[in-house]
């Protein structure tokens, strides 16, 4: 790939079959295909209407290729915002090409640029490509961290009483 084919811009309203694609080609990748209930409208809601997330997407020539889903979170410790991305894949046939760097160096330049006090993300345990190509851009993993989460009616009896 030579590097003017490559593009990598913020995502439009009207790429929301793009990004729905990549995150069902991501729950695939994860064996988690049966937990996406994303729908193009979700998306369009959530992240152009209410703007809880921004995407980017990589594109050689006119194909996307990867994307990156990212939103701000907050630092008490920093006193500022950071941002946690998401999910960031690329497509199988188009790995090993520059595009993953690319894009996660893009968000970093976006961290900076906003003033954020850090770039984060979680990885899958099990996923050691990932962890390889992490590791090798010079992410140090978490220790003594473990993400909790509530979801579904665990979510909603919290909520009630």
């Amino acid at each position: 790939m030579s590097m003017d084919q490559m593009n990598i811009r913020f995502a439009e309203e009207a790429d929301c079959a793009v990004i729905l694609s990549f995150i069902r080609h991501l729950a695939e990748y994860e064996k988690m295909t049966d937990q996406v209930v994303a729908t193009e409208e979700l998306l369009r809601e959530w992240i152009f209407e209410k703007h809880k997330a921004e995407v980017l997407i990589a594109w050689e020539g006119d194909r996307p290729v990867g994307f990156a889903l990212f939103f701000h979170n907050f630092s008490t410790f920093l006193g500022r915002a950071g941002i946690y991305l998401e999910d960031l894949f690329v497509l199988r046939e188009y790995r090993n090409r520059g595009y993953g760097k690319a894009l996660l160096r893009r968000l970093a330049q976006i961290t900076v640029e906003r003033g954020c006090g850090r770039l984060e993300w979680s990885c899958l345990d099990w996923n050691q490509p990932s962890i390889d190509f992490y590791l090798s851009v010079g992410a140090v993993p978490m220790a003594d961290w473990t993400t909790y989460r509530l979801t579904g009616k665990t979510l909603e009896n919290m909520a009630g009483d």
